[in-house]
């Protein structure tokens, strides 16, 4: 499956009954899916199908979609006939011809002339129909929407597997280095006991007890082991594709959690550095994830 970006622009156009309409869609980051139609209102009946069309592409992000009608060539007009106002007009009219002896020269012309005899009215339109047509032109418009996205997200899968690469070799350097810093200590302690004792037997029991202590005080095997885990697992998660943006920003808080124990632990000035490109490399991914559905 493919990694989507949350930010993306699409547009098609075409003709529903007789009407030439542009279906536009753009959309931005957001926690959740929030979608918001603009259109003419006398296509209102339409919105939430329309609503429901981009459901079907889109988990999350802030959707605006814009439906434009150019409805100049439309046949959407018609021209209706009172037939009963008519009847009763020439009724009077032949009636008053009869009666005083007049000519009858009436004509369509006239007729057409009498007040409220011609009515030009809007034709119904099937909205089942043009709701269909409007929703598929909106498929279209997602089409090339879901296109441009996944252009994004294929760019973001890079940055971020080139991280996770980074945040492993880094992993491997402070499971290196954590040892070290244990035997370290142990020098250190033993140097400065036998300054003390000043060339008298050195207590090593205790010196390996105070020792053990600290490397248990500084170890981070377990943290380091979690932080693999949760590498693996981000892994999947950009195979499935989206939409896992909302469970990737649960998942690179524990890697911060982590990382975080680690730099607390960490009594090596040289692990304190490799913490720091740890902290800046999960950041990042951080910020790219805000970026994926």
């Amino acid at each position: 499956m493919e990694i989507k970006s949350m930010t993306g622009y699409g547009s098609a156009k075409g003709t529903v009954a007789g009407m030439e309409l542009t279906a536009e869609l753009k959309s931005v980051n957001n926690r959740y899916l929030d979608v918001n139609v603009r259109m003419p209102r006398g296509f209102l009946f339409a919105e939430e199908a329309m609503k429901s069309a981009v459901g079907k592409h889109i988990s999350r992000g802030k959707v605006d979609v814009f439906l434009t009608v150019n409805s100049a060539g439309a046949d959407d007009t018609v021209v209706r006939v009172n037939e009963p106002l008519l009847r009763a007009y020439l009724d009077a009219l032949n009636d008053i011809a009869e009666r005083y002896g007049l000519e009858n020269d009436l004509t369509i012309s006239t007729v057409s002339r009498f007040p409220d005899v011609l009515s030009v009215e809007k034709a119904e339109a099937d909205q089942e129909e043009l709701s269909a047509g409007l929703v598929s032109l909106l498929e279209q418009a997602l089409c090339d929407y879901d296109a441009m996205r996944a252009k994004e997200g294929g760019r973001l899968l890079n940055d971020i597997s080139g991280r996770l690469d980074t945040i492993e070799q880094l992993v491997s350097v402070v499971e290196e280095r954590a040892p070290e810093t244990a035997l370290q200590y142990e020098t250190r302690l033993r140097q400065k006991m036998e300054a003390v004792l000043e060339g008298k037997d050195v207590d090593e029991s205790r010196i390996i007890a105070e020792a053990a202590i600290f490397a248990d005080h500084i170890a981070v095997d377990e943290e380091t082991v979690r932080l693999r885990s949760h590498i693996a697992q981000m892994r999947s998660m950009l195979k499935a594709g989206s939409p896992f943006g909302r469970k990737a920003d649960f998942l690179i808080q524990e890697f911060n959690r982590e990382s975080n124990t680690i730099g607390s632990k960490c009594q090596n000035a040289d692990i304190a550095k490799v913490v720091v490109d740890l902290k800046s490399e999960i950041e990042k991914i951080r910020e790219q994830i805000q970026n994926i559905e």
